[in-house]
């Protein structure tokens, strides 16, 4: 049974939104496996004391009952309120896939005295696996590789920086830069669909005022993301960008402002992309890049329900590029969508055209024909969820 959409003219009937009560699918593994581990995780990268582990403990023992509310002091107790109205006291498994991990990383801050004071306000619990990442010996292939992007035509730079910021931090970049316009580029062709060409036109073609780039995770992803940046600033694609993070850590990974200064630090320790870093904080002196995080983006909500602010931020950008898989599962909607719904019927409330890039990671897919879903289903039944391939779709 579906529900009718929320007064979007043209927007496809909504289907019903994905929960986690049933065993064994995916949304069920996150709430029931990955959770608990990335509590245990937390617990054992920094030297939090006693009462931390206990609330640490007393969150993941809450998984197993029902929900509860934020402390009565928090400073958005009375937004989770309203946004938790039908779901608080009711079992974590039994409401929609979405709001529950939102509200999973909210208590999980709650826990560790993020925004409490007190010697552990505004620590970010993950920046251990972050740091380590940026570390990684790995690291320095791909930087290299990024470099010498602009030693490339305009039109192929495009093409390997569109690609690398899609694959983010799993990829070789090494050998997905390397020769961007062979056939096996792509993670060998690992694209459900290919709008590239169209991201591609839209900035080769130059001339937009403004390209919003609302950041995925941070790290090995958050990297190619600020060479695409440099690359539109670089060349005229775009005379401003406007880079969205997070306003504080939200999942794992996902990148806030402290990522985004380590991440230029990173680049400048290496003399191959010193001046990427040295072009991107002249722009930010300069005002053609710009850095928002917006609350919305740590909010349980899709961008059905952008704030009014935000939608004009959009409105006046020629092109949004929404990064991951999170930021489409807000775009379309985290519901049990059929394959074959149109992405630009589906998307089509959205105030300016739209960019979805994304390595899937999760059940929502759109916009994929019913002999593609079959033979991808014929390779692997978990094609949607094991990070083995990806999409490009734009709205329009």
């Amino acid at each position: 049974m579906t529900k009718p959409s929320p007064g979007v003219t043209g927007q496809p009937p909504m289907p019903e939104e994905i929960m986690s009560n049933t065993p064994g699918s995916f949304a069920w593994g996150v709430l029931h496996d990955r959770h608990p581990a990335i509590i245990q995780q937390i617990g054992a990268a920094l030297p939090y004391p006693p009462h931390i582990r206990q609330a640490l403990e007393s969150l993941r023992t809450e998984l197993d009952v029902t929900i509860k509310p934020l402390r009565d002091d928090a400073h958005d107790a009375d937004d989770w309120a309203r946004w938790g109205h039908d779901y608080l006291g009711e079992c974590w498994y039994d409401v929609p896939f979405l709001w529950a991990e939102s509200y999973f990383y909210r208590k999980l801050l709650e826990a560790v005295d993020y925004f409490h004071r007190g010697p552990w306000n505004s620590i970010d619990p993950f920046q251990p696996q972050k740091s380590a990442e940026l570390r990684d010996p790995g690291l320095e292939a791909d930087l290299a590789a990024l470099s010498a992007l602009q030693t490339l035509p305009l039109e192929e730079q495009i093409t390997a920086a569109l690609d690398a910021a899609l694959w983010g931090n799993r990829a070789d970049l090494g050998f997905l830069l390397s020769d961007p316009t062979v056939a096996h580029r792509k993670q060998a062709g690992a694209l459900v669909a290919d709008d590239g060409d169209k991201v591609r036109d839209l900035l080769t073609a130059g001339g937009l005022h403004t390209v919003c780039l609302v950041a995925d995770n941070a790290g090995r992803e958050l990297i190619p993301d600020l060479v695409l940046i440099d690359l539109m600033l670089r060349t005229s694609s775009a005379r401003t960008v406007d880079l969205h993070l997070k306003p504080h850590p939200y999942y794992v990974s996902d990148a806030t402002t402290a990522d985004l200064i380590a991440c230029l630090r990173r680049l400048s320790e290496v003399d191959s992309t010193r001046p990427v870093a040295q072009r991107l904080c002249l722009a930010a002196a300069d005002g053609r890049l710009l850095i928002s995080a917006h609350p919305f983006y740590s909010a349980p909500l899709t961008y059905h329900d952008l704030p009014a602010d935000l939608s004009k931020v959009f409105a006046k950008a020629g092109l949004v590029i929404l990064k991951g898989d999170l930021n489409y599962r807000r775009l379309v909607g985290d519901r049990h969508w059929p394959t074959a719904t149109s992405f630009s019927e589906a998307v089509a409330y959205f105030p300016t055209r739209v960019a979805a890039l994304r390595t899937l990671k999760s059940d929502v897919v759109i916009g994929l024909g019913a002999d593609e879903v079959s033979t991808l289903d014929d390779e692997a039944d978990n094609w949607r969820i094991n990070g083995t391939h990806g999409l490009i779709q734009v709205s329009g």
